[in-house]
C-alpha cells in the first residue's frame, strides 16, 4: 500500500534555533517521531524528527535541515505524512480514520443511508459524518457499537442502526 496517512502537522517556528511547533494526530502523540521520516503531502521533502519537549498543543521538535526561526516559519501549517504500510496494525475493532472515509453506511434493513465524508472527534467518541442522497445535510452517526455494530473493509460498507429520530 503506497497511501500516505497524515500524521501531524507543524505550527510554525518554537523560539530562535530552528525548532517547531508539531501536532501530533497519532492515538500515543509521542508515537509520531517513531514514524520518521516525515514527509510533506506532495513527497517533495522529507525530515527527521527529534522531539525536545512537549509544549502547549504538541511539541517541540527538530526537523531534519532545519536549523533557522525563518525556514521553521516557513514551514507553518505544513503537514507530515507518513506511508501507511509503516504504521501498525490495529486490533479487530479499532480502524484508522482514513479507512473509513468514503465507506457506504448501510440502515440494518439495508437501505443505503449515505457515505462516511468524514470522521470527527471533539473530545468524545467519534463521529461519522455521513453524505448521502435524500439527506439535505449531512448527518453525524455515533460510531460506537450500539450504533454502529459492522465495518466491512474489504466490501466497503459500514451497518449502522441509527439512533430514533436521527433520520
Amino acid at each position: 500500500m503506497d497511501e500516505m496517512i497524515c500524521v501531524g502537522s507543524i505550527g510554525g517556528a518554537f523560539g530562535v534555533n530552528g525548532e517547531v511547533r508539531l501536532k501530533s494526530y497519532c492515538a500515543e502523540p509521542s508515537d509520531i517521531a517513531d514514524y520518521a521520516p516525515l514527509s510533506t503531502e506532495d513527497g517533495a521533502r522529507t525530515f527527521s524528527v527529534t522531539l525536545t519537549r512537549p509544549i502547549n498543543n504538541g511539541f517541540a521538535a527538530r526537523l531534519g535541515g532545519v536549523t533557522t526561526k525563518e525556514q521553521a516559519d516557513a514551514l507553518k501549517g505544513v503537514r507530515l505524512f507518513v506511508a501507511r504500510d509503516r504504521l501498525p496494525d490495529l486490533p479487530d475493532d479499532e480502524y484508522y480514520h482514513s479507512d473509513l472515509i468514503g465507506l457506504t453506511v448501510l440502515d440494518t434493513g439495508g437501505t443505503v443511508l449515505g457515505k462516511v465524508k468524514a470522521v470527527l472527534n471533539h473530545g468524545a467518541d467519534d463521529l461519522l459524518e455521513v453524505m448521502g442522497p435524500g439527506l439535505k445535510q449531512s448527518i453525524l452517526l455515533p460510531f460506537t457499537l450500539a450504533v454502529v455494530p459492522t465495518v466491512d473493509l474489504e466490501s466497503g460498507r459500514i451497518i449502522a442502526d441509527p439512533p430514533e429520530g436521527l433520520l
